[in-house]
């Protein structure tokens, strides 16, 4: 029987950062300021915050999480389009930035416009292989999965990523956590489609 029960923990806003980008940002050469780990290897929060700003409005104190990617990415909230005046921003997994909405990002010695990178983060459970095997799943596959108590909630379509490299862990933005009544730390349930 495969095994069904996972940790959740929710992602607020963030971005991730090209070195370019960064240079642009916080000067050139700027190196990211570990501040703790996350669960996934090698992903860390950063002290570096920035500003994220729509046609309509700004989110301030925007945390970076590292290490740099190879494209800058803005995650936000399903909530947050509107205020920045973004509405329909695409729903999709990192890194999938094709025809994504255009931002501002805005840091203490620069700014730039972005053509794209925008985007609300799909519901996602990090697994590595063994991790997979165990729980009955493959990369790309969808599963739904029940979570909290009193307001409780079935998220359906959550993408299954597997890698060698990741740990198991359930990302659900506080939008969709805050819907539930769950916090970060409690279990969801896998099922099927």
């Amino acid at each position: 029987m495969p095994e069904t029960k996972v940790v959740i923990n929710l992602s607020n806003r963030h971005v991730h950062v090209s070195r370019d980008d960064l240079d642009i940002l916080f000067g050139k050469g700027h190196q990211l300021t570990k501040t703790k780990d996350l669960i996934q290897p090698g992903q860390f929060a950063c002290a570096e915050t920035v500003t994220i700003k729509g046609p309509k409005g700004t989110f301030e104190g925007v945390r970076i999480l590292g290490p740099e990617r190879k494209e800058t990415q803005c995650e936000i909230l399903a909530s947050d389009q509107f205020k920045l005046g973004v509405p329909g921003c695409p729903v999709r997994e990192s890194g999938h930035l094709d025809g994504s909405a255009a931002f501002e990002i805005i840091g203490p010695a620069g700014s730039i416009k972005k053509t794209q990178g925008l985007i609300i983060a799909k519901r996602h459970i990090h697994f590595n292989l063994d991790e997979a095997k165990r729980f009955g799943v493959v990369d790309k596959q969808l599963v739904n999965l029940k979570a909290g108590g009193e307001r409780g909630a079935i998220f359906l379509n959550v993408v299954c990523r597997v890698n060698a490299a990741y740990a198991l862990e359930c990302h659900l933005d506080f939008d969709e956590g805050n819907a539930a009544g769950i916090g970060n730390g409690t279990l969801g349930e896998i099922t099927t489609l």
